[in-house]
């Protein structure tokens, strides 16, 4: 080496051995820098390492990134893109040719996490996951809600006061899961996955509180949107305050500005159910008493007919005769009423003896009574019975024999006595004979 030079100047160099000058001379001059270009040549190869070349309008410069870099970029390389490389000057000796080691990238002008979650959500948005079609509605009467969230956070404590405050009737079941940090959003998957095909759960809230994009980032990431679509209930974002959007947000069902007003969410959905049911009796109660007038309306000018004119003309007719009859009474009771109190003593001597001849007359009319019930007694044909005397009666019972004539032999007859019936069957007839020529026949 002459004057610290690398290279003999009267040696002769192999390539291998030149190329390995130059690599030492390189990398010892340049063991960090910054470079600033347009990514061209994009290619990602099936071991994870990146490929590519970095340009300006003057010169171009090839640029590698390694698989254990490659994994730490948040967002998408793709050619046209301006960035900001960092990496070490590295001679590929087999070609001879010089080249960037890259171990960060940031984009220009913006931050890789920006540019990444543009990325994902233009990607998810082209596959259809933010179609309003597809999303799906709060149930009317939820009973019970999931939450995926960190239990130690400030947002399960909103989501609980919230119910608690509105007296709301809900279960809840809580999957604890990191929101922030390495592993945060396989627990979210998991807690997603998990509660989401849980037999009951009527409707899902994902979410925390705000922060930075940093701090939110677990809710941009792919595998989250994606467990959020394949939910068969509907899922609630909560992330963040009002002013924070995330990947979750576009693809969720509903999403909520903060933890406590999706809790009011779930809640509301139900008391908009009562006010529409309250809303449903009040026009019932409406459209009956609608009807009711309507048919009163119909009364009336049915009683205005002039049939029921004409009937009702009769009535205040008849009504005023009445009226008439009334006055001409009290008339006759005023002209009549002086002459009472002189005609009060005659009545009731009249009465006195009135009522001494009703007496006699009555008691006369008892005495005649009792003759006559005795009379009548006497020729009852049940009290003849009691002195040996019978009825016969045709076969049927219903038809009295008065003659001897009305039977014919052989003829059944039933004879009755005061006391019992004897069925008999005639052996004979003698229409001529009578009780007298029997009594007489007896004596002789």
């Amino acid at each position: 080496m002459t004057n610290g030079s690398l290279v003999k100047p009267d040696a002769v160099y192999s390539v291998s051995q030149l190329t390995e000058i130059i690599k030492i001379a390189l990398e010892t001059a340049f063991p960090l820098v910054w470079v600033e270009g347009e990514i061209s040549n994009f290619h990602r190869h099936s071991s994870g390492h990146l490929y590519f070349t970095l340009k300006d309008p003057k010169s171009q410069v090839r640029a590698v990134m390694f698989r254990f870099e490659a994994k730490k970029v948040a967002f998408d390389l793709k050619d046209g893109q301006k960035v900001v490389c960092r990496g070490r000057i590295n001679v590929y000796e087999p070609r001879g040719e010089y080249q960037i080691v890259i171990d960060l990238v940031e984009p220009k002008g913006v931050g890789a996490l920006q540019l990444a979650f543009e990325q994902l959500k233009e990607k998810l948005r082209l596959e259809g996951l933010f179609d309003p079609g597809r999303k799906k509605k709060l149930p009317l009467r939820p009973r019970t809600i999931g939450v995926v969230t960190s239990p130690r956070g400030a947002a399960i404590v909103d989501i609980l006061r919230t119910l608690e405050r509105r007296y709301a009737r809900l279960r809840v079941l809580i999957y604890p899961a990191k929101v922030q940090g390495e592993g945060a959003s396989a627990e979210i998957v998991e807690g997603i996955d998990y509660l989401s095909n849980l037999p009951g759960i009527d409707v899902l809230i994902v979410g925390r509180g705000g922060g930075s994009i940093e701090d939110l980032w677990a809710f941009n990431e792919e595998k989250v949107a994606r467990a959020i679509y394949r939910s068969p209930v509907p899922v609630i974002s909560a992330v963040g305050h009002e002013v924070d959007f995330t990947i979750a947000d576009f693809v969720a069902d509903i999403r909520a500005s903060t933890p406590s007003a999706a809790a009011e969410m779930v809640i509301e959905k139900e008391q908009a159910f009562a006010e529409r049911i309250a809303g449903f009796e009040q026009r019932s109660e409406r459209a009956l008493k609608y009807f009711l007038q309507r048919k009163e309306n119909e009364v009336v000018t049915l009683a205005r007919h002039r049939a029921f004119q004409s009937f009702k003309v009769r009535i205040l007719n008849l009504s005023q005769g009445v009226d008439d009859l009334e006055t001409r009474a009290w008339k006759v009771l005023r002209s009549e009423k002086q002459g009472l109190a002189e005609k009060k003593a005659c009545v009731l001597l009249a009465s006195e003896r009135l009522r001494g001849r009703i007496a006699e007359k009555l008691k006369a009319l008892e005495s005649r009574w009792e003759n006559l019930s005795t009379g009548l007694h006497a020729l009852s044909p049940l009290n003849i019975l009691k002195k040996g005397y019978a009825l016969c009666w045709k076969a049927d019972g219903l038809r009295l024999v008065r003659a001897a004539g009305e039977v014919g032999e052989g003829e059944d007859v039933v004879v009755s006595f005061s006391r019992g019936e004897l069925a008999c069957r005639v052996r004979a007839v003698d229409k001529n004979r009578t009780p007298e020529s029997r009594l007489e026949k007896e004596i002789s």
